[in-house]
């Protein structure tokens, strides 16, 4: 199993042995670093990753594949080195090679690389999140000296949370409202909207601040505090005309403005090229995923508890209770473990071939996709904590700070809801494309079936508990599907209705829970085809049957649970308790290589650093949680 999930292996072992060589970067479980400490080790993590020969920039170009496996690999290692590496490549370093042009391409790309020019990303402002189009840091042409100045026009417009801001970063992308002077001479000025800028922040040798770049530390976070958060003021702050990234829109000398797109196509294309961030966090996401279940599950199989009278204690594997908590929460991260394979494989494709489709495909599936994960991770290591007992409320054994520090992942890169709502815009959108005989693309093929799939149900198939039909792969892809069809049909009604006595902001705002709920089926939707290709496509029978069964069990849970199979009559009372039962048999059935199906996620002991969910302490977990705290062991 762990072969067919992993053709990276290589690497894996590469990255892994790298901090089995240099222990003392591997960030300690007990003892309470400072933010200043925990940025100094980053640092290192950093030049240490550099300095055995890997390039995450040209990883970022050319080999995305392995930029974000590395992402995954590093965030059971220290996930403010993850967001560390993602920050200065795929945002700093990807913002100048995507949104500039070969010009910027030539001048940035090796120092970026080589971490000789560490840079940050400043976008959010503390008035302005996720409503990119509303920043107000200004960057105005002065037509004289050929330069922008820029200016933060109140406290509402502070850049606010900027990455390798607080004390690394010597530049960084700035995102600005583009204006020039009128051209019909009236010394009016026009505002083109949000474009990115390179503006330098510290001097290159000294490493102070610059004139009129004003630089604070937002202080201790929740989790992260490797990363030097900061604020950032410009007080007419000059760069030259050539620093804006012009790939999408230029100005020549003398302020002539031109795009080859209309300004919301350019402005969707400046932000369609920042997915890669979302990739990368959905992917590193996945990675803490499965380090918490490899926790959970080795601990649960070997924790004693309770049994029958007069005879032994059983493992709490063993309970029903705590198989249907972790047997579901296993399957969905394999299903989420093939559906980002999935993305990344979208993504490479889009990047390669420009095509529109592809890029609006991939747009929404890594917004969806990342909000489900993050917010299904934060979820799961609570839980996993809980399976735990009070030995997972134990620091060493690492879910408080994984908690921690992954919580913003439902935030950075979109924030989970405002992205989830781009999945349901993109979802209605292709749902009148498709009654209008436009194309639809691949991934969302499905919803050409909406005619038959939403017919009445059979009430022969409503009522059938048949094992074999409730584990057929048509049936639960189809229910899945149906389940989508219909909240995107009645959410299309919906709005259409109540459009016309509120108008759309407040029709879209009423309908927000039902637009939710459909972005969330869809992307299970996705998941599930997804899963069953990875089963398809597996050729040794274990592996596949295990495979095999998780699918189901992932797709009958999500039928179980959502009450609109019930109200539709899709799924009758008899055969909701006959779907019910069979996720017993399999949460049963998968319990008995729960063990092996975590050890193949192949996290050594070296990076779990989890004292009760160690490979090598399945006989005695004990032991190594003692020594970890300090106790010597007994003679």
């Amino acid at each position: 199993m762990e072969h067919y999930l992993d053709d990276l292996r290589s690497l894996k072992l590469e990255v892994y042995e790298l901090f089995r060589q240099h222990p003392d970067l591997l960030p300690p479980v007990l003892e309470a670093l400072t933010k200043e400490q925990q940025r100094d080790l980053v640092r290192k993590c950093m030049h240490c990753i550099l300095d055995a020969g890997y390039s995450p920039m040209f990883f970022f170009n050319t080999d995305f594949k392995k930029y974000f496996y590395l992402a995954e690999l590093l965030s059971m290692i220290d996930l403010s080195t993850t967001v560390k590496l993602g920050v200065q490549y795929s945002l700093w370093g990807g913002s100048v090679m995507n949104l500039g042009t070969e010009r910027h391409r030539k001048q940035y790309f090796e120092d970026i690389d080589k971490l000789r020019l560490p840079g940050c990303f400043a976008m959010t402002e503390l008035r302005h999140g996720s409503n990119v189009a509303a920043l107000q840091t200004e960057a105005v042409l002065d037509v004289a000296t050929d330069e922008w100045v820029i200016n933060t026009p109140d406290d509402g417009a502070l850049k606010w949370w900027i990455g390798n801001a607080a004390e690394d970063g010597k530049m960084g992308t700035v995102f600005a409202r583009l204006k020039v002077p009128a051209p019909d001479g009236s010394g009016a000025v026009d505002d083109h909207g949000v474009h990115a800028f390179i503006v330098p922040l510290r001097d290159m040798a000294s490493h102070e601040l610059l004139p009129g770049v004003d630089i604070r530390d937002c202080g201790y976070k929740v989790g992260l505090n490797g990363i030097d958060n900061g604020m950032l003021r410009f007080t007419n702050v000059r760069v030259a005309r050539e620093n804006l990234l012009d790939r999408f829109a230029t100005v020549e000398r003398g302020g002539k403005y031109s795009s080859p797109f209309t300004a919301s196509k350019r402005f969707a294309a400046t932000l369609g090229e920042l997915t890669g961030g979302r990739v990368g966090l959905t992917t590193a996401s996945v990675g803490v995923l499965k380090g918490a279940l490899t926790i959970a599950v080795r601990y649960g199989a070997q924790r004693q508890q309770f049994g029958p009278p007069d005879g032994s204690e059983i493992a709490v594997l063993d309970y029903q209770s705590q198989q249907q908590k972790l047997m579901p929460m296993l399957a969905t991260c394999y299903a989420l473990h093939f559906t980002k394979n999935f993305l990344i494989e979208q993504y490479v494709e889009m990047k390669r071939t420009k095509d529109e489709e592809l890029v609006a495909d991939v747009h929404s599936l890594s917004a969806g996709l990342k909000a489900y994960t993050t917010g299904y991770t934060a979820s799961a290591l609570s839980i996993c904590r809980e399976c735990c007992g009070g030995h997972g409320y134990a620091a060493v054994n690492r879910f408080g700070a994984l908690r921690s520090d992954h919580d913003i992942f439902q935030t950075f890169e979109g924030d989970n809801t405002v992205l989830l709502q781009q999945v349901a815009a993109m979802l209605l959108k292709r749902y009148k494309e498709q009654f209008s005989g436009a194309p639809i693309s691949a991934t969302y093929n499905y919803l050409r079936q909406w005619a038959a799939d939403t017919l009445p149900p059979n009430p022969l198939v409503s009522h059938e508990t048949d094992m074999r039909h409730l584990r057929d792969p048509a049936f639960l892809v189809r229910s899945l599907r149906y389940r989508t069809a219909r909240l995107l049909h009645t959410a299309a009604l919906r709005l259409r209705k109540h459009t016309r006595r509120l108008g759309s902001f407040h029709a879209w705002n009423k309908c927000l829970p039902h637009l939710l709920a459909l972005s969330r089926a869809h992307i299970e939707s996705v998941m599930l085809d997804c899963f069953l290709e990875g089963v398809n496509k597996c050729v040794d029978a274990e592996c596949r049957k295990a495979l095999k069964a998780m699918a189901d069990l992932f797709a009958l849970q999500r039928i179980q649970s959502d009450i609109i199979f019930r109200n539709d009559d899709y799924v009758a009372p008899e055969k909701q308790k006959a779907i019910q039962r069979l996720i017993e048999i399999l949460c049963s059935e998968l319990r008995s290589v729960a063990v092996p199906l975590v050890d193949a996620f192949s996290i050594p002991d070296h990076i779990l650093r989890a004292p009760i969910g160690l490979a090598s302490g399945q006989s005695d977990p004990y032991s190594a949680y003692l020594q970890s705290m300090g106790y010597a062991a007994s003679a």
